[in-house]
């Protein structure tokens, strides 16, 4: 079996399954905690000049829809996702607050675009998936016009991001088979090395690749945080198969974990990223 189509099947079931149905349910929550991220991006479109903008990986179209109200009629934001449950929620969002953005059902990294038709790629957290990077932003390359802007957010190292991890290691020891992390393989972490960020953009044709740490406090209602650590990350892929009595104890142990990050109603955590540049 062809390894790359086996990692291109196995992303495309996860978020058509699980992983994506879990974004769908938690996409109010996750909206309010990567806001500070999408106005980045906002900011960054406004800077660029953009009106032609590309959104890749966007889920629910959170940032997509932003993006397209921003713009308005001066120009257009396509969002892009491999998810078929996300891009139904994108769409249905957009058209209830009749939102000229559009959203295409594909993978980004083989998806046919049409040919120089953009003027600027935006990414928050969605392109850390693909299975052959170089070839997915070659592809995007071929998307955009000459000198058009690239401007995506990613994860820095798990080791400065302890509070995506503390799930995990809370519940390892009553968890045998949660789903490792590998180091350059898809996944939140993929692009945690900045060097190879910067051969991937260059050896796909961009240039004036920058790549600057991020530093940025995110909150999430106190209310909310079981929901979290038990829907989303490798926990969340695998509770589910544990015994009542099991995964009632789990999710005590690994909520009193996170006790550090709890301030009263409030769950604060620091989100250490890169904002990376480039240009076609």
């Amino acid at each position: 079996m062809d390894s790359t189509r086996g990692n291109d099947d196995e992303q495309t079931a996860r978020w058509n399954g699980a992983s994506g149905n879990a974004w769908v349910e938690g996409r109010t929550v996750l909206d309010e905690l990567y806001r500070p991220f999408e106005d980045l991006l906002l900011e960054a479109v406004a800077a660029e000049g953009g009106r032609q903008v590309l959104d890749v990986g966007c889920g629910t179209g959170s940032t997509t829809l932003a993006v397209a109200r921003r713009l308005g009629a001066q120009g257009r934001c396509v969002g892009i996702d491999l998810s078929e449950p996300m891009v139904t929620v994108a769409r249905a969002r957009a058209e209830q607050e009749s939102s000229p953005a559009s959203f295409v059902l594909a993978d980004a990294q083989d998806h046919a675009f049409e040919p120089g038709i953009f003027d600027m790629v935006i990414s928050r957290f969605g392109v850390m998936f693909f299975n052959d990077s170089v070839k997915a932003f070659t592809n995007l390359r071929t998307a955009v016009r000459d000198d058009a802007g690239l401007r995506v957010i990613t994860w820095r190292d798990p080791a400065e991001n302890p509070f995506m991890t503390t799930a995990e290691r809370a519940a390892a020891p009553f968890v045998p088979n949660l789903p490792a992390r590998r180091p350059d393989e898809p996944g939140q972490f993929a692009f945690a090395d900045r060097d190879r960020v910067r051969r991937i953009l260059e050896e796909s044709g961009w240039s004036g690749v920058d790549i600057q740490p991020l530093d940025v406090v995110c909150t999430l209602p106190e209310s909310e945080l079981v929901d979290f650590f038990t829907r989303f990350g490798p926990l969340g892929l695998v509770l589910g198969e544990a015994d009542e009595r099991t995964r009632a104890h789990i999710v005590e142990t690994v909520r009193a974990a996170f006790d550090p990050y709890t301030q009263g109603t409030e769950v604060r955590f620091t989100a250490a990223c890169w904002t990376v540049g480039a240009r076609a």
